[in-house]
């Protein structure tokens, strides 16, 4: 693979961001009522390949049970307010409405309230009530000491997630999380990331997770690049992932490891790259904080947001631009790729000519650098 020339004594690869890529049509077209964008990860079938990102401005019980019902998986962030309080709609409400000059400082102290075990369990209690799918998520830092309680409530599928997560962590001060021991040990599927490339991508996968998420620095409310100068642009990642999956299918006798894009995927035409890559599915965020119904009230933020000693993240506002219902699956009203995500996949799909996600994973695409207006 060629490479760069920073400067005489440092060479760098070349990646690409979805906005630097197109797909392109085959010989035939088909129609979208034709297209199937069904996934499936372990026993768990969905109608659409959406997952909501774990935070607090995305996934309330309540959005989580509605993207389910939708045919997508809510994952609730197990870490957020509704497990740190009772009643966290004023703190919600009070975050919406926060100045912008103390807003970080002000989040820290909201969230410096400790995570109750029994709000945990209650709140994945109401998910299960309604009839979908069960998911959770914990950081690596946390799982250790809330994953008995999460397994105890009946999490179908349990999420890690961090801004990075390795399978080979490495630390002089306390024991990290054994990700190939406590997989095994576990009786519920665990996807986990994120992973910015190939080699990172396929070590997890060796742990025995069954899907990876992909992602480094790349979503809306990230400052990750400019606190800590770590950045993955999401085509190349997720192609890369891809090849991680692939290689690990022929290493293991066949297990398939799902890719899940998580970061980065911001329009509709993201989320058609995304698989054109070779991701499985995507976890949306800001396109999801934009919903009437989520809880962050037209304001969108995740944990690196508030950390109480480097904060890498921010409150941002996305506005309110649609129920939830319209924003998946239409009908749009505007043109910019921020409803009707799940309309513009089945006619893009369409349009090239594939009529599953599959398929399309295999599709022709194109470099082509623009600057998005």
């Amino acid at each position: 693979m060629s490479e760069i020339e920073i400067g005489r004594g440092k060479r760098g690869r070349r990646a690409y961001s979805f906005d630097d890529i197109a797909v392109v049509p085959s010989r035939r077209t088909r129609d979208p009522e034709d297209v199937s964008t069904t996934w499936q990860i372990d026993a768990y079938h969905f109608d659409i390949p959406v997952m909501s990102a774990p935070m607090d401005s995305v996934a309330s019980p309540a959005t989580a049970v509605a993207l389910g019902k939708l045919g997508g998986l809510g994952v609730l962030d197990l870490e957020g307010l509704w497990t740190r309080y009772e009643d966290p709609e004023p703190l919600l409400a009070e975050i919406a409405a926060l100045d912008p000059a103390v807003a970080t400082p002000r989040m820290q102290e909201i969230y410096a309230e400790p995570v109750k075990p029994e709000l945990i369990t209650s709140r994945l209690a109401e998910i299960r009530a309604s009839g979908v799918t069960v998911a959770g998520a914990l950081s690596p830092q946390r799982t250790q000491e809330f994953w008995k309680v999460v397994v105890d409530a009946g999490v179908d599928l349990f999420v890690i997630r961090g801004t990075t997560v390795s399978a080979e962590h490495v630390s002089g001060s306390s024991e990290p999380l054994n990700l190939k021991r406590f997989i095994y040990e576990l009786d519920v599927p665990v996807v986990v990331g994120g992973a910015a490339g190939y080699t990172a991508a396929l070590h997890l996968m060796r742990t025995g997770a069954a899907g990876v998420l992909v992602g480094f620095g790349g979503g809306a409310a990230h400052t990750t690049r400019k606190a800590l100068g770590i950045h993955a642009p999401m085509a190349s990642a997720v192609a890369d992932v891809a090849a991680a999956r692939r290689d690990y299918m022929d290493e293991s006798g066949g297990r398939y490891v799902h890719v899940i894009a998580d970061g980065g995927v911001g329009t509709s035409g993201d989320i058609v790259k995304a698989i054109a890559c070779g991701a499985d599915a995507v976890m949306l965020g800001a396109s999801l904080a934009r919903a009437t119904e989520a809880p962050g009230r037209g304001w969108h933020w995740g944990p690196e947001a508030h950390h109480a000693v480097l904060p890498r993240g921010e409150r941002v506002h996305v506005g309110t631009s649609a129920p939830l219902a319209e924003i998946l699956n239409g009908p749009g009203r505007v043109a910019d790729g921020t409803t009707n995500l799940m309309g513009a996949l089945r006619r893009s799909m369409a349009t090239t000519g594939y009529s599953d996600l599959k398929e399309f994973q295999r599709i022709e695409v194109v470099v082509s650098p623009y600057q998005p207006t």
